[in-house]
């Protein structure tokens, strides 16, 4: 079976590409965020994952509001990025893993989850930007990506219970995957944050804080949570933590934090990265 190594948290907001393409990483506004990321890259760097499924929410690169699935995934064997009007260069193509793609989907309509199934997809900042960020100048030529796109922006919105139980099912189907690849996961977006509105600029630290220990020791406690909770708590963007918790569900093994940072504000969102080793269920 497929190997699940590990797993990491991130933000993905387009300033972080910005600040990577005008080599602002020292800067006192940008050094503390990125001051978070050495681990995460060593890491990476020294286990090699074959494969990454990402989690992430499209922000209308490829679904806008008026046709927004609740959770798709993508099956191809290539993923194009393009201009999303930000500011941010596009990057190169992201290599895809079709067939691992194929069987977590079979194995996610199997679970009862009506996947929107995607044989192209164009694939925005929640995705590019993380793979920037763990491997700068884009060096991410050598794995390959599955992304799991999850709808953080038109109501009705799944719920966090159901993102974790989402998560679980792809952890066992990655599980049950018969090969010898490695495979890691990111969670992106968040934490809590909010891009408009009265409430625009909001940020709970205490709340992103008490979300990051819960993530590591107990994710099921993160389900008492509603989206609207998460709303009032953290934020309108705040409900992005459940890519984290989908990304969480997928660990069924014993779970070890080897790293975390947090810092707050980088351009009004609270930030958290978690680099969380796991050993497969017996």
């Amino acid at each position: 079976m497929a190997n699940l190594i590990g797993a990491v948290t991130t933000s993905h907001i387009p300033a972080i590409a910005n600040a990577m393409a005008n080599k602002l990483e020292e800067t006192p506004y940008w050094k503390p965020f990125f001051d978070g990321y050495p681990p995460v890259r060593k890491w990476l760097n020294e286990n090699k994952p074959d494969v990454i499924v990402l989690f992430y929410n499209d922000h209308g690169l490829e679904f806008f509001i008026d046709k927004k699935p609740t959770f798709s995934i993508g099956v191809a064997d290539q993923y194009q990025n393009a201009d999303e009007g930000w500011g941010i260069a596009t990057i190169p193509p992201v290599t895809g893993e079709s067939e691992l793609s194929w069987h977590i989907a079979n194995s996610l309509v199997h679970d009862g989850f009506d996947m929107t199934i995607c044989q192209e997809m164009k694939v925005d900042h929640g995705l590019t930007v993380p793979l920037s960020l763990m491997w700068p100048g884009n060096d991410y030529g050598h794995v390959k990506v599955i992304p799991v796109c999850i709808n953080c922006e038109q109501h009705p919105m799944p719920q966090p219970w159901r993102c974790l139980e989402l998560g679980k099912s792809i952890g066992k189907a990655i599980e049950s995957f018969d090969s010898d690849m490695t495979v890691a996961l990111f969670g992106t977006g968040g934490l809590s944050h909010q891009l408009d509105g009265e409430r625009a600029g909001i940020i709970n630290r205490e709340f992103d804080l008490e979300c990051m220990d819960k993530l590591v020791t107990d994710p099921e406690d993160l389900t008492k949570y509603s989206n609207l909770d998460l709303i009032e708590i953290g934020g309108a963007q705040a409900v992005e933590l459940n890519m984290w918790i989908a990304m969480r569900g997928a660990l069924r093994g014993k779970v070890t934090e080897l790293h975390r940072n947090y810092h707050a504000p980088i351009s009004n969102t609270g930030s958290g990265v978690l680099l969380l080793e796991h050993e497969m269920p017996s």
